[in-house]
């Protein structure tokens, strides 16, 4: 294998913005399997490729375990089609629910606004001179 095809640890972290601890997690959790040359770590395409997956589904709130099942779906040898409808199936969810936590947010912004409202009349009531609320 040439060199050109492979990155230490230290160019991965680089290169993706990750921590060595967090590749090596990834590792343990069978997501990763770099080459191992004693203590050394050589990651491949492969592993650069499912990287970039890993953090991808991790940025859309995907969890380590469903991450791993759909990565593993891709060996099947069905022209990704399994692991593409799972993706989408889990995708869907996940969206509904960021859509409902959004929807929450939303409203427990515009309650926080109006209770800062009424704050705000009740701090001006206080503050009013005594004469002027004569």
């Amino acid at each position: 294998m040439s060199d050109e095809n492979v990155m230490t640890i230290r160019e991965m972290c680089d290169s993706f913005g990750v921590t060595p601890r967090t590749l090596r997690f990834y590792e343990q959790k069978e997501l990763l399997f770099p080459i191992r040359e004693g203590q050394k770590r050589l990651y491949t395409r492969r592993d650069r490729a499912r990287l970039k997956l890993i953090l991808r589904g991790k940025r859309f709130g995907f969890s380590l375990e469903e991450i791993r099942q759909l990565l593993d779906l891709y060996h099947l040898g069905d022209q990704q089609q399994t692991q593409i409808l799972r993706t989408y199936e889990i995708a869907r969810e996940r969206l509904a629910d960021m859509e409902r936590q959004r929807d929450e947010l939303n409203t427990a912004i515009a309650d926080l606004r109006d209770q800062m409202k009424w704050a705000e009349k009740m701090i001006a009531t206080v503050n009013m001179p005594k004469k002027a609320a004569e």
